[in-house]
């Protein structure tokens, strides 16, 4: 079979409509959830399948590191998420480094169908996936796109003790 290329431009439009889809996915999962169980037990068992998902996303990046020969330190973690379809930057504010996120396609989706708070539940796979890497990390958003925010800003840092 012959090897075909793209455009970077398709590639992002073929990886944003993964993304839209993965958006209504947790929208349809999340509201079955709620309209079966009801509102308050839907929303812990969305918060225990992301954070599921999250262990194994987390998981799988600490067994990458660790393979490598790498410590499980936050500037060791490999990004698990591809680098087309979010707006992202490194930022440092206040002397800590930060990732923000200018365009989130999943908030776009949850906006659109009105679920916007259906679609922050998703957001916690962050935490979920700094714990499973290293338990004495943790992930704070200190910003977020579905609480208003201009965008997302994610803080890594070391658990106070």
């Amino acid at each position: 079979m012959k090897e075909q290329t793209i455009s970077r431009k398709q590639a992002l439009k073929e990886v944003v409509s993964m993304i839209r889809r993965t958006a209504l996915l947790h929208y349809a999962y999340a509201k079955i959830l709620m309209e079966e169980f009801g509102e308050a037990k839907g929303k812990e068992l969305i918060r225990k399948a992301i954070e599921s998902y999250g262990t194994e996303v987390g998981n799988k990046v600490k067994e990458e590191t660790m393979a490598k020969g790498l410590n499980l330190f936050v500037e060791n973690y490999q990004e698990d998420l591809p680098s087309l379809g979010w707006e992202t930057e490194r930022v440092v504010v206040d002397g800590e480094p930060r990732a923000r996120v200018h365009s989130c396609p999943l908030a776009d989706v949850w906006r659109e169908v009105g679920a916007i708070e259906i679609g922050r539940l998703y957001c916690y796979v962050d935490q979920a996936k700094f714990k499973a890497y290293n338990p004495n990390l943790e992930c704070v958003h200190e910003k977020n796109i579905l609480e208003g925010d201009p965008c997302c800003e994610l803080a890594v840092r070391s658990k106070k003790a």
